[in-house]
């Protein structure tokens, strides 16, 4: 049998060969007391990188996150969120459960905006004891349930600007930022610039085997340390993990646009299945949703047929299925990957 294609998540990756050589190498140090050595270099750069003037390394994606709304928030404060975004969705409920924030939801657009009208409509009244206070705007860049989508920058901008004007703290969940930035061709910092505080994942497209960015203001990410500790993401010799996190920020970024060339590929390919629906124009980085136009295949036999066969892709709700092109995906395997989904989808 050949070998499984993966394709259900960016986060199946594995490191690089220069990755594994630069962890078993790393200098170390105990990042609690914040002395390991590749850790703060990790940090420093990635702050760099997104134009902040400060960053911490986290576990996760979902603790970057939840980080980011506890240190903006206060228990009784909200925080805004789009209906489709992965805080809502995939999250676990961490800031209304850890946190004692409420999330408040607004319409997400297939673009992947929060429409200016309905967040305006969304914000509480500070004065009205009924209501929770209404304290952060969160975006997410690229967007996932949207199918890897990118956000203007001048939406970006506008939402800055909006929130600015009503004293609103913003975030970014930019788990695949660098996917969004290679799509536009425009470094990540300025995808970041007009908002508070970013997250973003070194372990899905860039390849890393574990962790995270959260980067913001000096005195929000000394916040966010501390709430890190509070968490247990406290990770001591953390510079093992770190340095592959290095490598990924400075040579793992440019290769993404094979990603979105892959992705396109099987996008195309998917199209010409008779059965298969999608939007072409969606498809902007790494991830492919489509549905299902039969009745002879529901999203969930049709998954398990194709695992039978090789070929792992994943359910993302409201019957639409997901492919994400990823380091370790070639072109080769894009091309075997839609010849299982034809040979299947017709039997």
């Amino acid at each position: 049998m050949p070998p499984t294609i993966d394709l259900r998540s960016d986060t199946v990756t594995l490191p690089s060969p220069a990755m594994r050589a630069a962890m078993a190498n790393a200098p170390l140090g105990d990042d609690v007391y914040g002395e390991d050595p590749t850790v703060n270099r990790l940090e420093q750069l990635a702050a760099e990188t997104v134009g902040k003037p400060a960053a911490l390394f986290v576990p996760s994606g979902t603790m970057g996150n939840l980080l980011a709304v506890l240190a903006h928030c206060g228990r009784g404060d909200e925080a805004i969120v789009g209906d489709e975004s992965h805080i809502l969705h995939y999250e676990a409920g961490g800031p209304s459960v850890l946190g004692g924030v409420a999330l408040g939801t607004v319409p997400t657009e297939l673009n992947g905006e929060l429409p200016l009208h309905a967040l305006a409509a969304a914000l509480r009244d500070p004065e009205d004891s009924h209501e929770p206070i209404s304290r952060l705007i969160c975006l997410e860049n690229s967007h996932n349930r949207c199918g890897g989508v990118v956000l203007r920058p001048a939406y970006t901008a506008e939402i800055g600007a909006f929130a600015r004007t009503r004293g609103l703290a913003t975030h970014l969940d930019g788990a695949r930022l660098f996917n969004a930035a290679v799509a536009l061709g425009l470094p990540a910092a300025a995808l970041t610039a007009d908002l508070d505080s970013v997250m973003f994942c070194l372990s899905k497209g860039l390849a890393a085997p574990v962790g995270s960015i959260l980067a913001g203001e000096a005195a929000f990410i000394k916040r966010a340390r501390r709430l890190r500790k509070l968490l247990g993401g406290g990770m001591r010799q953390a510079g093992v993990l770190a340095a592959a996190g290095i490598i990924a920020l400075e040579h793992m970024v440019a290769r993404l646009a094979e990603d979105h060339t892959n992705a396109m590929l099987l996008a195309k390919g998917l199209y010409t299945i008779p059965g298969i629906a999608l939007d072409l124009a969606s498809v902007q980085t790494d991830i492919v949703i489509f549905t299902l136009e039969t009745s002879r295949w529901t999203p969930a036999a049709l998954t398990h047929a194709l695992a039978e066969r090789g070929l792992l892709i994943g359910e993302i709700g409201r019957g639409r299925l997901r492919a994400v092109t990823h380091y370790g995906i070639e072109a080769a395997d894009v091309e075997r990957a839609v010849a299982i989904v034809r040979e299947v989808v017709r039997t």
